[in-house]
């Protein structure tokens, strides 16, 4: 008996990788992806889409690096509390570490991690300095006050305006943490301020395991 094919995986990344870069065309080529979920071993898609290579955003990703660059987000308290990545048993600064390496392994250079919500945390400090260490370059965003309701001070050069504008070159560039709540959206969305006031019509989505327009 003929085994039907469950999920097809090349057609996700041919036609994945064609409309992520459509959508960039439409923002000045400039996007923002705020990647949702698990980048790597995702196997809880893979029990829901049988076939599905749970590396397959890797393979995404492999497929844009020409046009594409990464940032990781992490949230300074995440780090203080030494909050825990369930699947793997480890915490999340050294879920960060491991990410960049798997990420180099796979020919994916990350332009930086973004420190999120930083208030001079003593662990969070350590952190960065272990980054650096590294020759990672590292941003700090504070917390904004009143996000995310008071939408005049939010998008203001108070709220988004006053974090440092990460420079990127290329024209996707994926933002992913390693776990929610990690400040991926107010990451992007500061960039796409301070693009916008540069003159650059940047743009956001979200990706989780399909796009989100």
């Amino acid at each position: 008996m003929q085994v039907k094919l469950g999920f097809d995986n090349e057609k996700y990344l041919k036609e994945q990788t064609a409309a992520i870069l459509e959508r960039a065309a439409k923002f000045d080529n400039k996007l923002y992806l705020e990647f949702g979920g698990k980048l790597m071993y995702d196997f809880h898609a893979a029990r829901v889409l049988p076939g599905f290579d749970p590396n397959v955003k890797l393979q995404l990703l492999q497929r844009l690096k020409d046009k594409s660059e990464l940032l990781i987000a992490i949230f300074a308290g995440d780090i203080e509390r030494r909050k825990i990545r369930a699947d793997f048993g480890i915490t999340y600064d050294v879920d960060t570490m491991r990410l960049i390496d798997d990420l180099r392994e796979w020919g994916l250079n990350v332009n930086s991690v973004v420190i999120t919500r930083f208030d001079e945390q003593p662990l969070a400090t350590q952190f960065i300095h272990t980054l650096e260490r590294r020759d990672i370059t590292v941003y700090t965003h504070k917390a904004i006050k009143g996000y995310p309701a008071d939408i005049d001070l939010i998008v203001s050069d108070e709220g988004y305006g006053s974090n440092p504008y990460i420079k990127t070159k290329k024209p996707v560039v994926v933002v992913t943490a390693p776990g929610p709540g990690s400040g991926k959206l107010a990451t992007c969305l500061s960039q796409v301020y301070h693009e916008n006031k540069k003159g650059v019509k940047a743009g956001y989505a979200k990706f989780e395991t399909f796009p989100i327009w």
